[in-house]
């Protein structure tokens, strides 16, 4: 838009000075060429404020809202699952099955008997030594333990009391 036009406009709109409006009155007035820009877009002007505007029907706006509720209703609130936390319980399950099948086969006598017989003779111990799983469970670490148990039962115990509550309410 060039310097002209955009004088008519703030003319025509009538968002210029007084002294702008009368210089561009002057102008007008005065120059051909401003004349005639000045009819053409006071036409254009016209034509604009004569037409309607297109508005939506109340029909689209419905259906817009509609499947946007749609969508949200879809998408679990808190149903997201995170796949680290699996991964991690599956390798936590993982190790200790294999830790304890490594552990029970090491425990293991594998004598072969070369004694008349062609079959393997297997000693499983009676007592397995376990003193140093008893060096963990000292009387600080079972407090400790059900302590946490406790308090995590508590915390379950309030969350249902809570919702059973907002359930009554709502």
């Amino acid at each position: 838009m060039n310097s002209i036009e955009e004088k008519l406009w703030n003319y025509i709109d009538g968002s210029c000075t007084a002294e702008e409006q009368q210089a561009i009155a002057v102008l007008i007035a005065q120059d051909e060429v401003y004349m005639r820009k000045y009819h053409e877009l006071l036409k254009l002007n016209e034509d604009f404020t004569g037409m309607e505007l297109d508005e939506p029907s109340m029909a689209f706006t419905y259906n817009v809202m509609e499947t946007i509720r749609a969508e949200h209703a879809q998408q679990p609130l808190k149903a997201a699952i995170n796949k680290r936390i699996i991964l991690g319980i599956a390798v936590f399950f993982v190790v200790t099955i294999a830790t304890l099948v490594i552990f029970a086969l090491s425990s293991i006598n594998w004598n072969w008997n070369t004694g008349g017989t062609t079959g393997t003779s297997i000693k499983i111990p009676v007592q397995l030594n376990v003193n140093h799983v008893n060096s963990f469970l000292t009387g600080p670490v079972i407090k400790g333990f059900l302590f946490f148990d406790v308090v995590m039962g508590l915390f379950l115990l309030d969350t249902y009391l809570r919702r059973k509550a907002v359930l009554k309410q709502g």
